[in-house]
């Protein structure tokens, strides 16, 4: 009886032992599978402490973050990922002029007799602004929409 208890007490201490055992995997070796997974965005780091991914840099969108952050929770190892990234601000689109030149040059011609109008195109439309009469206001609409040129924005003061 003794030798059975003996031998469960020793059996239970091996058991422990060989859990306790286990071979721990080091930061440096997480670093390097990060490291790996992170070289497919230039502009984004990693850094592995006590197992835990601290990702920094800046991403082009949320998608590609987020696919990052689940490729590194996946490395056997790592316990947590500390995101400390940032999405990238969109780049401003340069919008061409709306309107065709000739037509601004057409618009300008029909406007000539009256020099405090200005034909100008403003947020890709091309518009009027100016102080005219009621009677020049309505001279100036006729003329242009003789052109036939579409919309536009009339924005002149009628003084």
């Amino acid at each position: 009886m003794k030798k059975t208890i003996a031998m469960a007490a020793l059996a239970v201490a091996i058991s422990f032992g060989a859990v306790s055992c286990k071979k721990k995997i080091s930061d440096a070796d997480l670093q390097t599978q990060a490291t790996t997974i992170v070289t497919s965005n230039p502009n984004a780091s990693v850094e592995v402490k006590e197992g835990v991914a601290h990702l920094s840099g800046t991403f082009e969108d949320q998608q590609s973050k987020d696919a990052m952050i689940t490729q590194l929770k996946a490395i056997t190892g790592v316990k947590e990922v500390m995101d400390m990234s940032t999405i990238a601000a969109p780049a401003p689109v340069e919008t061409a002029s709306a309107v065709d030149p000739a037509v601004q040059k057409k618009v300008q011609d029909a406007v000539k007799d009256f020099p405090s109008v200005k034909v100008e195109v403003v947020n890709g439309q091309l518009t009027l602004t100016g102080n005219v009469s009621a009677l020049q206001a309505r001279k100036i609409k006729e003329s242009v929409d003789a052109l036939k040129i579409g919309k536009y924005n009339n924005n002149l003061v009628v003084k």
